[in-house]
């Protein structure tokens, strides 16, 4: 009887606590058993199991990271040097709206310049239309950040690069006296008489005592801004006033600066044969040296971009940094004095993609076609016309041949 009534009252104290400490309680009835070293073992089995899921993450993202920056050390250098990214997606994007309201108005040419550099970001990133738009936003924007690191880097590294390599180039060919030093900036520019008369607008003459004083002092009628083509620009570094586009674009120290940067340092030396012929004979030879001692060839630039001919906006980007290292300035900045960086590069650009009719246009295809056979030599293969391949003779011949038989068939 007594056990009965003690059950009785155990039954009604539970029935008074609360449901957290009756499941509580009932837990503790549950638990079996168990060593602490077991327990420790799973506890940090699934610690190491959570710092693996997290490192592995890290991992994704650093391999990322490394994989935009590297992408994006293309951008200044093939897609435009100081247009934003973003700017040229928010162009083709109001393209786009245009389209859907059946509207044609072109835009400015200023708007123009950003779809071309929109168009040729995506030839040169072949993934990123695609990629940019299945991305969740934190994570475009991030890429995006990378990409303009490595563009900045990529910048950087042809600056340093051009800085001893340009004073080299100026020292053999001009021989000035004394000659550029090739780790100071400070004696370079107009105060030195060599790199002097390479800035030299093209309308002006160097070797006239007043206007060289003239640009010195900054007088009226010789204020060197970016509305002048500088001599370093031009064959032989001389323009014909009657004819200015005469030469122009043809500069061997323009070539050196250009195949320095995608090509290689080596490679520039080749710039110094004169005449559309030189380079060929010397890539051909070049190619059969190789190939006989087995040479290793280090990838450069142009083969990592999987750039096969040269682009208005490439030789912009060479001017610009040739420009830079004949200038005096130590730090890269976009406005020198009166010279403004930004509408240098958008008049270099301007004048390829931008012809004014027919035979300015015709004239762009034959330059950009002297600076690809000048660059990557002889092969010229896909550019080949049908018109051209009906001429050869393996052609010429199965068409005669053809002819013959069917004259042949006729007559019967």
């Amino acid at each position: 009887m007594s056990q009965a009534v003690e059950d009785v009252s155990q039954s009604r104290e539970l029935s008074r606590t609360p449901a957290s400490s009756q499941t509580s309680a009932s837990f503790q009835l549950l638990a079996v058993a168990t060593s602490e070293s077991a327990r420790q073992k799973r506890k940090i089995a699934a610690l190491e199991q959570k710092l693996q899921v997290l490192e592995s993450g890290h991992a994704v993202k650093v391999r990322e990271t490394n994989y935009y920056m590297s992408k994006g050390r293309a951008i200044q250098r093939i897609v435009s040097l100081f247009d934003m990214i973003e700017n040229m997606i928010c162009e083709n994007d109001r393209r786009c709206n245009l389209e859907e309201e059946e509207d044609d108005d072109n835009g400015t040419l200023d708007q123009q310049r950003l779809q071309l550099g929109f168009i040729s970001l995506n030839h040169a990133l072949l993934w990123f239309h695609k990629k940019s738009s299945d991305m969740e936003h934190e994570d475009y924007i991030h890429m995006l950040k990378k990409l303009r690191q490595g563009a900045d880097a990529a910048r950087g590294d042809d600056t340093s690069k051009l800085k001893s390599l340009v004073a080299e180039w100026v020292n053999r060919e001009l021989k000035p006296n004394p000659p550029v030093d090739p780790d100071d900036k400070h004696h370079r520019g107009f105060v030195n008489d060599a790199c002097g008369k390479l800035l030299c607008p093209a309308e002006l003459d160097w070797s006239d005592p007043i206007a060289r004083a003239g640009i010195r002092d900054r007088t009226d009628g010789h204020v060197v801004t970016e509305m002048s083509w500088p001599a370093f620009m031009y064959e032989r570094y001389s323009a014909n006033p009657d004819n200015l586009e005469e030469g122009l674009f043809k500069s061997k120290l323009l070539l050196q600066a250009f195949k320095a940067v995608f090509t290689s340092p080596s490679s520039a030396k080749e710039a110094a044969a004169e005449g559309d012929g030189a380079d060929v004979i010397n890539n051909n030879r070049r190619a059969r040296r190789d190939f006989k001692s087995c040479k290793k060839v280090k990838t450069h630039v142009a083969q990592i971009i999987n750039m096969h001919k040269v682009t208005p906006r490439s030789i912009a980007y060479a001017s610009c940094q040739l420009r830079f290292a004949l200038s005096s300035v130590t730090s890269w900045r976009s406005v020198d004095g009166d010279f403004d960086y930004v509408p240098f590069w958008q008049n270099i650009v301007d004048f390829f993609e931008q012809p004014p009719g027919h035979i300015a246009q015709k004239n762009v295809d034959q330059l950009l076609a002297w600076w690809t056979r000048k660059v990557f030599g002889t092969s010229r293969h896909a550019e080949l016309t049908d018109g051209a391949k009906a001429k050869m003779s393996v052609n010429a011949l199965a068409r005669q041949r053809a002819e013959l038989d069917d004259a042949m068939f006729d007559s019967d």
